[in-house]
């Protein structure tokens, strides 16, 4: 009875934190197509305004990579009526920060202010969209960014090529999810003015957007603000976006990368999996915990603790909006082959695979998906980015309110059944990366 009377009580406490943790809001369509959330929080007098537009690496074309991660940076150069250079000095000068980032999917443009500042953070964003500086100087300029930072985040960084995508060239051979995010710097040495400006007006309109304003305003004042600045920009036909169908493996491959910056061998295996949207990528969120999240999962436990085989155990999925990428690996131990290790991480599949895992295990992955809910939501920034991910890439903004049902929802025969499914042998790809000074 005790037992019973404790389990209601967990389940009333959850019940209670999901519910006093939802995120309210509101959206709709602007005439130009630009569709528009607002989360209204007055607990801070901040308030976040964020731009993300549907154009990523995927979209880009062979021969012209690497257009879609540059325009992260060159946007922030300037506008007709805002200096060249003088962007961040608004900002900044005004109490704001603000940043972008970029991926396969969209490209993602944020800034946080205190709630008096509203209007100049919905102004800029209009400018960035509107009348944004495209000359010769910015991309020579920016090209020089996007040069030093591929240096030092991928060239110069310990398994930067894992990290950073590069390694998924061997998972998918049709979709361009395999090219690397950043593109590759020949493309865009040899790109002309006039193709970095095609790009902008292919994909850069108000109705292939969203914008988010999450935090301290006024809902009257933000919708009148937001119809001054952004209703008359015009709308255009967007590209034709067809998803590339990438076949199933049914064979296992395996591959080899080499890393000068480490001097412990990386194993990994490499798996396509569903849609971020999809239920079976929550399952594999889950099957993530499970393996490798904290000290007591079942690969840092056995590799790392037990038998000394791995510096490093983990587990994680890269959601992305046509297939995601699911990665299991090692830092493997001085001494350690890389088929021992893969023997090792092969029993624990197979176990997933044939034995549900325990109430113990589940109730631990709920709760830590309960933390990581609250952790993301804590700030109107958070919030922010993921109703307008939410928005765009899985198709329903109300799915930050509905991660931990799905999660909660999730049985002990789903895991198993999705385990079997897509971890099996021949989906995968083994990639051994090396040290550069293995290399024969």
């Amino acid at each position: 009875m005790k037992k019973s009377i404790l389990s209601l009580a967990s389940a009333m406490l959850f019940v209670f934190s999901t519910n006093a943790q939802k995120v309210e809001f509101e959206e709709y369509n602007l005439d130009n197509g630009m569709h528009v959330i607002l989360h209204q929080d007055d607990s801070a007098p901040v308030v976040t305004v964020a731009v993300m537009y549907h154009v990523g690496a995927k979209d880009e074309v062979d021969g012209k990579t690497g257009m879609a991660h540059f325009y992260e940076h060159l946007l922030f150069t300037g506008t007709k009526n805002i200096d060249r250079g003088k962007w961040s000095e608004i900002t900044s000068a005004r109490g704001g920060t603000g940043n972008a980032n970029t991926n396969w999917d969209r490209t993602y443009y944020y800034q946080t202010f205190p709630s008096n500042e509203l209007k100049l953070a919905l102004w800029m964003e209009a400018e960035r969209l509107s009348h944004p500086i495209i000359d010769q100087k910015a991309v020579d300029t920016q090209n020089e960014v996007v040069k030093e930072e591929k240096r030092q985040r991928m060239d110069n960084a310990p398994y930067g090529k894992v990290i950073y995508g590069d390694v998924y060239s061997h998972i998918f051979d049709n979709h361009n999810y395999g090219r690397p995010m950043i593109g590759y710097i020949k493309d865009l040495d040899a790109a002309k003015l006039e193709e970095f400006q095609a790009f902008y007006n292919k994909w850069y309109m108000p109705n292939n957007a969203v914008l988010v304003v999450a935090g301290d305003f006024e809902k009257g004042d933000a919708k009148s603000i937001i119809n001054d600045y952004f209703a008359s920009i015009p709308a255009r036909t967007k590209p034709e976006r067809n998803k590339v169908i990438e076949p199933e493996r049914t064979s296992e491959k395996r591959v080899v990368e080499y890393d000068a910056n480490i001097q412990l061998p990386l194993l990994g295996l490499a798996y396509k999996t569903p849609a971020m949207s999809e239920r079976d990528a929550k399952v594999l969120d889950v099957i993530s915990t499970v393996l490798s999240n904290g000290k007591s999962s079942r690969l840092y436990k056995k590799l790392v603790d037990d038998k000394k085989m791995a510096l490093q155990a983990f587990s994680f999925s890269r959601p992305l909006e046509d297939y995601s990428v699911y990665i299991i690996g090692s830092i493997v131990a001085g001494g350690t082959s890389n088929d021992d290790i893969i023997k090792e991480m092969d029993e624990e599949i197979i176990k997933l695979q044939t034995e549900l895992i325990s109430d113990k295990d589940l109730q631990k992955v709920r709760n830590k998906f309960e933390n990581q809910f609250v952790a993301s939501n804590s700030s109107v920034t958070g919030i922010a980015n993921s109703l307008a991910r939410n928005y765009m890439l899985v198709g329903d903004t109300d799915r930050i309110n509905k991660e931990l049902e799905i999660i909660n929802s999730i049985t002990k025969e789903e895991v198993r059944d999705v385990a079997i499914k897509y971890l099996a042998k021949n989906r995968r790809v083994i990639m051994d990366y090396l040290p550069e000074s293995q290399k024969k």
